[in-house]
């Protein structure tokens, strides 16, 4: 199997024609039509379905052109990074659940740098995905906590995965609201109290369990639930509609709002914050320093 042949599967599965991609691909037509022949006879199964219409994906096609996107989107990640790009350039990748402070952690890694040359990317990201793209080589590290009531899942699932949880600090959960929220004024708030406010979560993929859910007890039952996918949104509704939240201590007023305060909830659970990486592998200079500067940033917030 080789790569120029899960480039020309894919271009024909986005044209669903082999002409139109022998066209885009700037190749004779019987060329591309044998080469995609030869693919399948390698695997033993047909890819492509054809018909007089062009062609369709067989069941084993789409999971065959998928797994090849993938592929080819890491040939293109290392033709970036190591053939097209200054070596002086300094590159960080972070995926990371919905915290703030892992911006905040970001904007004093780079306000302390003097650099001419840098690519960094943070990614804010659905539970699974943050695994999905350390484990995929898409960020070098990802950013999330776990807690007592998915602690066992999730460490199977990143063993599954063969990802390292390295955790950071704990944290006792805390409620998050508005400075204006009937509660706001509460030196401790009990579950029950929150039954009558908009609970607001972040929207996980569609086929992940409770467990991947960003807000601990997940699986407590709520009358009156909204799901989001930004951090903008979840804040906007707790300004708006008294809405609340569950999650850490870690507020970052700078970042959120000083109108965002958070109270501690009556409950003897505990989140973990801490960083995931492939098993075994060793952490750039980059990756090593801006953790660095994620640890002074949980300090502040935790005085």
């Amino acid at each position: 199997m080789k790569l120029q042949q899960l480039k020309y599967a894919i271009a024909v599965a986005d044209a669903g024609s082999i002409n139109e991609a022998a066209k885009q691909l700037f190749v004779a037509q019987p060329s591309l039509s044998s080469a995609i022949k030869e693919l399948e006879e390698e695997l033993n199964f047909e890819i492509f379905i054809r018909s007089s219409k062009g062609v369709s994906l067989s069941n084993e096609g789409s999971e065959f052109i998928a797994y090849a996107k993938q592929v080819m989107e890491q040939v293109d990640n290392l033709e970036r990074r190591f053939l097209q790009v200054d070596y002086e350039t300094n590159f960080l990748s972070i995926s990371a659940q919905h915290y703030a402070f892992a911006i905040e952690a970001l904007i004093d890694y780079v306000r302390d740098q003097s650099l001419d040359r840098y690519d960094y990317s943070i990614r804010e990201c659905r539970t699974s995905e943050v695994v999905e793209d350390v484990k995929t080589f898409r960020s070098e590290i990802g950013i999330l906590m776990t807690s007592n009531f998915n602690e066992k899942v999730m460490m199977r699932y990143f063993k599954d995965n063969h990802i390292e949880f390295v955790p950071l600090t704990t944290s006792k959960p805390h409620v998050f609201l508005a400075k204006s929220h009937p509660l706001a004024k509460e030196k401790k708030i009990k579950l029950t109290d929150l039954e009558k406010y908009p609970y607001l979560c972040y929207q996980q993929n569609y086929n992940d369990s409770v467990y991947f859910s960003e807000e601990i007890m997940s699986g407590l039952i709520h009358p009156k639930r909204i799901y989001v996918d930004d951090r903008a949104s979840i804040f906007n509704l707790m300004r708006g509609i008294d809405g609340v939240t569950l999650g850490s201590r870690f507020n970052c007023a700078s970042m959120n709002g000083e109108d965002i305060i958070t109270v501690p909830i009556d409950s003897e659970e505990v989140m973990t914050l801490g960083y995931i990486k492939l098993i075994h592998s060793t952490l750039s200079v980059q990756a090593t320093e801006y953790i660095e500067k994620l640890k002074k940033v949980i300090e502040r917030e935790s005085s």
